[in-house]
């Protein structure tokens, strides 16, 4: 199995090259960017993003003393607005009101009691909070989403109803936990959904095209 999916991701990256995920300037960024990015495209993070930049309210304490609907306006390009406003209220409300607003002491956490304070939080699920630890905390965890699921299901290697966790865990299982590697591979995974394994799929020039059968 490790070889399979090591195949997989030699495969992505020699076609793809190394992508330089995530692109933000600060971890706080990017678990801002992990929230807003829930429902829609990057584009629309990177203006709602932008326009915390330039108001200068891109950190915790800034965010926490901004008022929920003043924080919904400033975001609305990211769609869901309201929504997203208040998740991202209760993600810095915990950090703030837990550790003092240090990022650094939240992150210090192992990525197992990590994990369990962000799902804690309401409106952080899965696919999220392992993005905030392996993008932010930059600890080796494995972040799986819709095109995960999509490109291996396509390709006869899991199969319809496997859970997140499941999903998560075949890789986890049989990868070295390597955080630079984690990185680089989910952001791989995304870049061929986005290219070719879309709803209609372009298998012709596919880099995954007869994956696995073919796998050295």
């Amino acid at each position: 199995m490790k070889d399979i999916l090591m195949n997989m991701y030699k495969r992505l990256f020699s076609f793809f090259g190394p992508q330089d995920w995530w692109p933000a300037d600060t971890p706080f960024e990017v678990m801002i960017g992990a929230v807003l990015t829930q429902n829609t495209n990057w584009k629309n993070v990177e203006r709602a993003i932008e326009n915390l930049k330039k108001d200068g309210l891109l950190s915790v304490n800034n965010l926490y003393r901004l008022s929920k609907e003043e924080l919904a306006f400033r975001i609305r390009p990211a769609g869901y607005y309201k929504i997203k406003a208040q998740r991202l209220k209760n993600l810095i409300s915990y950090i703030m009101e837990k550790y003092e607003g240090d990022l650094n002491a939240f992150f210090s956490l192992n990525i197992y009691k990590l994990r369990e304070e962000l799902l804690s939080i309401k409106g952080i699920g899965p696919e999220t909070a392992d993005s905030i630890i392996l993008y932010a905390a930059k600890k080796p965890i494995f972040v799986v989403d819709a095109y995960t699921f999509r490109i291996l299901k396509r390709h006869d290697f899991v199969w319809d109803g496997i859970g997140y966790d499941e999903l998560q865990a075949l890789f986890m299982d049989n990868l070295p936990h390597d955080e630079v590697l984690f990185n680089e591979f989910h952001a791989l995974i995304v870049e061929t959904g986005k290219k070719f394994c879309r709803k209609r799929p372009l298998c012709i020039d596919c880099p995954l095209k007869n994956w696995p059968h073919d796998s050295e």
